[in-house]
Parts: structure tokens; sequence; C-alpha cells
């Protein structure tokens, strides 16, 4: 990647953070992917969460984790304890898998499911859990799997 392009993919970083703190996360679906598309994909495991108000609105988006090319640790009690220390009403979690291929592990659907239970258990809602990939992001929504 060149000084420029770097240069490029930053403003536009700025730019879509700028225009998701100022909308709600769930009526621009397109922008969300977006971001995470730019934000997310690389090539170590990282894990962010989108904690939102009860209009949807980001309330605060939070790298959780950095693992390695194939594994980021995820603590759903960290997860839940912040949205609580945050006041959110709702989650939305993005990973990303340097591999390029979105399908999601039977690691992911766990921790998923766990926070899913913290959530549920709180009064919280999990929105989604977003798998980013090489020019693909995949929903566990969409798969059926939240």
């Amino acid at each position: 990647m060149t000084p420029q392009e770097e240069t490029i993919i930053l403003e536009a970083r700025d730019i879509l953070g700028r225009y998701l703190s100022q909308n709600p996360v769930i009526g621009s679906w397109q922008a969300l992917l977006d971001y995470c598309a730019l934000t997310v994909r690389g090539p170590i495991e990282r894990f962010y969460v989108l904690y939102l108000d009860r209009k949807n609105r980001i309330i605060s988006d939070e790298l959780l984790s950095t693992g390695t090319v194939d594994h980021v640790p995820v603590y759903p009690r960290e997860v839940i304890k912040r949205a609580l220390m945050l006041n959110a009403s709702a989650l939305i979690l993005i990973h990303n898998h340097p591999s390029g291929d979105p399908t999601p592990s039977e690691a992911d659907l766990g921790m998923t499911k766990e926070i899913q239970k913290g959530c549920r258990y709180l009064g919280l809602t999990l929105h989604d859990h977003i798998i980013v990939g090489a020019g693909t992001e995949l929903s566990l929504r969409d798969l059926g799997k939240l």
C-alpha cells in the first residue's frame, strides 16, 4: 500500500466514523458494512464491539482484543461489563478473519452464544456478530445463528 493510499483509507475511516456517530447504525446497514471492511480487515485478528444507545446510535466503538493470524481472545464477561459501564442498550460484535474466509468457527459461534446469553439476562440486545473476510462480510444473524 502506498503512503497516499494509507492517507485515503485513514480519511475514509474518519468520515465513516463521523457518519456512523450521527446516524442510526441499524438503519444504515451498508455504512456499517463499509465501516467494518475499512476498520477491521487486516493481517491479524481483531475484535471490535459497537456499543449502542436505545436509538441504535454509537456510544462507543472499541477494539476489545487483538490476536494472532488465526485467533483473538474474547472474554464475554468483559464485553458485557463494558456495555454496562457505558450504559449501552445494544451491541454489535465485529471481528476479522485474516485468512479471508468469513465462515464462523465453532469458537466464534460459542463465544457469540455466551455473549448473547449474558445480554439476554441483563436486558441488552445483541444485534449481530459480523465477521469480515477478504472483500466480504458475513452476518451471524443472517445465517440464523443469533
